[in-house]
């Protein structure tokens, strides 16, 4: 599940590449491609690497946070949806928090709680949950925050992840303040 250094080594084999190379070729394709397909490959794989522990100094160097956050302002749904899904695989990091927060991303997460993508709203909902401190509270305990995290936490029946989900949020961020 986890890496270390020794684990990567194992796996890499004498020819492989090393993993900080792999996630730049990656970086490099993302930004030299122009078929959307390819990119949405590209955004996928980076967020199934950013939820181990071992990979975020590397995702940080090359600056795939900022990739992902850019993604969130796209048309294309898919790229919003692997982006957001990385953002939220790696937030739990508070370095990688707080690179979020402090590049924009707040209100950015927060439009994604609108979207018509499930896997994106959910990321949205579980980003903020990780997000929300008492220094951005302010920020992510707004009015239209608050109605949406209620109308998910309402679903119940129908939508039992977004209700649990949602009702979490709730629960730490707004009912023990």
């Amino acid at each position: 599940m986890f890496s270390n250094a020794f684990r990567q080594k194992e796996r890499t084999g004498k020819y492989g590449s090393a993993r900080d190379q792999y996630l730049q070729d990656l970086v490099t394709e993302f930004q030299q491609t122009v078929h959307e397909e390819a990119k949405e490959q590209v955004v996928a794989h980076l967020a199934n690497f950013a939820y181990d522990p071992f990979n975020f100094g590397f995702l940080r160097t090359l600056n795939v946070l900022d990739l992902f956050l850019d993604c969130l302002t796209e048309s294309n749904e898919k790229l919003v949806e692997y982006a957001l899904g990385g953002i939220c695989n790696c937030v739990a990091d508070s370095t990688n928090a707080a690179i979020v927060v402090e590049n924009g991303g707040i209100p950015q997460i927060i439009q994604c709680l609108s979207s018509p993508v499930e896997n994106t709203v959910l990321s949205a909902i579980a980003t903020l949950y990780y997000l929300c401190t008492p220094a951005t509270k302010k920020d992510i305990l707004k009015p239209d925050v608050l109605e949406y995290m209620n109308k998910y936490a309402n679903t119940g029946g129908v939508n039992i992840r977004f209700s649990n989900l949602a009702q979490s949020f709730l629960d730490t961020h707004v009912h023990r303040s």
